[in-house]
C-alpha cells in the first residue's frame, strides 16, 4: 500500500513538473515572438525609452511566470531557467530592455524576500502564525566595547 502512495505521489509531480515545464515553453515563445515586432519599432525611429516601456508591456508574461513563484520554483528544472535568463538576456543584447533587469533567480529572490517580509510584518496574514514568536531578548543586546571592534 505504502508503495502505491509513493508512486501516486511521484507520478502527481511528474505531471505537475511536465505541465509546468509545457507552460513556461510556451510563455517564453509567446514572448520571443514579439521580437521582431520590436526590431520593427526600433527601425522606425522608436527612443530606447519607448522600446523599454514597450518591452515591458509585452513581457507581462515573464512577470506572470514569477506569480507564486516560491510555491513551484522547485519544480522547475535549470533547463527552463536557463532558457528564460536566454530570453531576457537576448533582449538586453538587442537594446529591448534594461540593461540592468535582473535575470530569473534574482527575480525570484526578491519576489521570496518579497513574500516572506509582508507575512512578517502582518499579523492577520495567512501565514504569520506558522512563524516563531518574535524574542525581545534579542533586540536588546547591550556590547562593551572592545579594542578589536573600534
Amino acid at each position: 500500500m505504502l508503495q502505491h502512495v509513493l508512486l501516486l505521489r511521484y507520478l502527481v509531480l511528474k505531471s505537475q513538473t511536465l505541465c509546468l515545464c509545457r507552460t513556461i515553453i510556451k510563455v517564453i515563445k509567446a514572448c520571443a515572438q514579439t521580437q521582431y515586432p520590436l526590431r520593427i519599432l526600433r527601425a522606425h525611429g522608436l527612443s530606447d525609452n519607448g522600446l523599454h516601456t514597450v518591452f515591458r508591456s509585452i513581457a507581462v508574461n515573464i512577470i506572470k511566470i514569477m506569480y507564486a513563484s516560491c510555491v513551484w520554483s522547485g519544480l522547475v528544472n535549470k533547463r527552463n531557467k536557463q532558457r528564460i535568463d536566454a530570453f531576457l538576456r537576448r533582449n538586453k543584447k538587442c537594446g529591448f530592455c534594461q540593461p540592468d533587469l535582473p535575470y530569473f533567480q534574482e527575480l525570484y529572490d526578491a519576489a521570496d524576500e518579497q513574500l516572506f517580509d509582508k507575512i512578517q510584518q502582518n499579523e492577520h496574514h495567512l501565514l504569520h502564525y506558522l512563524l516563531p514568536p518574535s524574542s525581545s531578548a534579542s533586540q536588546c543586546y547591550n556590547l562593551r566595547r572592545r579594542p578589536h571592534t573600534q
